[in-house]
């Protein structure tokens, strides 16, 4: 592979430079010193994969990947110092695109080079046609339903997992507009009432089957290469936060198996474009009837773009869903 690297650090630059020949397999492309360049050189001379620090001048990585995967798209794997210390970013990198993080090699003596040298063969993988990586987790996971609900949401999503539960193949994401200190017990509160595993997602997470995860954050959820679960403050001026547009238009990108996209009662417009673009790119989706809805705000502006391809009351939601039923008591 054509490997770039984008590092300020003249060290960590040359370390990153020593690992890639001394591997025998792969050829430097290009070293940019500052996010600005990277993202220049992406799109004049483009990588199969750039090696994307964080902290660079200009623009910092996480921005420079966003604009990379915007403009001239590219596997890119973060590679900083101590990332462990950094997770906040880590996570926005990973949201705007980024496949994976590993940790910056030193210059001298052992010092990380295997570790990098691993995740650049697997993301070759990836780049050179073979088949996808699936983060540890996914691999049973051949169904994913997309769950957006507002304003009266709460109990609309209790009576909705009482009547149905995912199984082993079906991984199950809700974007509910709530406080984020109020979303984990939002999580623990649906799983009481469903008897289903529901779980707060902390970020990074990978897909679960039979399992429900619940955002909560302030900060929006996408999903991202390689079916990871990250938040991103992008876009800062979206109104509503978690955005439910912002997680369903992942989902039509980077989610290649088969899905449903489920927007229940809300005020406002929030997921109806995104239901589109799930729909446009060939997967099932369902908004809630107005009877039953609390407020059918969003629900009706997915009616009135196209978005649903069904409308339903929402106790026929779960019989809709292409999973088992279960006995609601």
């Amino acid at each position: 592979m054509r490997i770039a690297i984008a590092n300020d650090s003249p060290t960590a630059a040359e370390a990153l430079r020593r690992a890639i020949a001394a591997s025998g397999e792969h050829q430097l492309a290009w070293i940019a010193r500052n996010g600005v360049d990277a993202v220049r050189l992406c799109a004049d001379l483009p990588p199969d994969l750039v090696l994307m620090d964080l902290a660079m001048p200009l623009l910092d990585g996480v921005e420079a990947t966003r604009r990379i995967m915007r403009d001239s798209p590219c596997a890119i794997l973060v590679v900083t110092a101590q990332p462990q210390d950094h997770v906040h970013q880590v996570f926005r990198a990973l949201g705007a695109g980024a496949l994976d993080v590993t940790a910056t090699p030193v210059l001298l003596g052992q010092g990380g080079e295997e570790a990098l040298l691993a995740k650049i063969r697997t993301i070759g993988k990836l780049v050179t046609g073979g088949a996808p990586p699936a983060p540890t987790g996914t691999a049973g996971v051949k169904r994913l339903v997309a769950i957006g609900a507002s304003t009266g949401g709460p109990v609309a999503l209790a009576r909705l997992l009482k009547a149905w539960r995912p199984p082993p193949d079906t991984a199950t994401i809700i974007v509910q507009h709530i406080d984020p200190e109020f979303a984990v017990h939002l999580a623990r509160w649906l799983g009481e009432q469903s008897k289903t595993k529901v779980r707060a997602i902390a970020g990074g997470d990978v897909l679960e089957g039979g399992v429900v995860l619940v955002a909560a954050s302030n900060d929006h959820l996408r999903l991202a290469p390689g079916h990871r679960l990250c938040y991103d403050e992008h876009p800062r001026d979206e109104i509503y936060r978690p955005s439910i547009d912002v997680f369903f238009h992942s989902v039509a990108r980077h989610w290649e198996r088969g899905a449903i996209g489920v927007l229940l009662t809300g005020m406002g417009r929030d997921g109806a474009a995104g239901l589109l673009a799930m729909r446009e790119a060939g997967h099932a989706t369902i908004a809630q009837d107005e009877a039953s809805s609390a407020v059918y705000g969003m629900p009706r502006a997915a009616a009135e773009n196209g978005a649903a391809a069904r409308i339903l009351p929402l106790d026929e939601i779960a019989q809709a869903l292409p999973v088992k039923m279960v006995d609601p008591s």
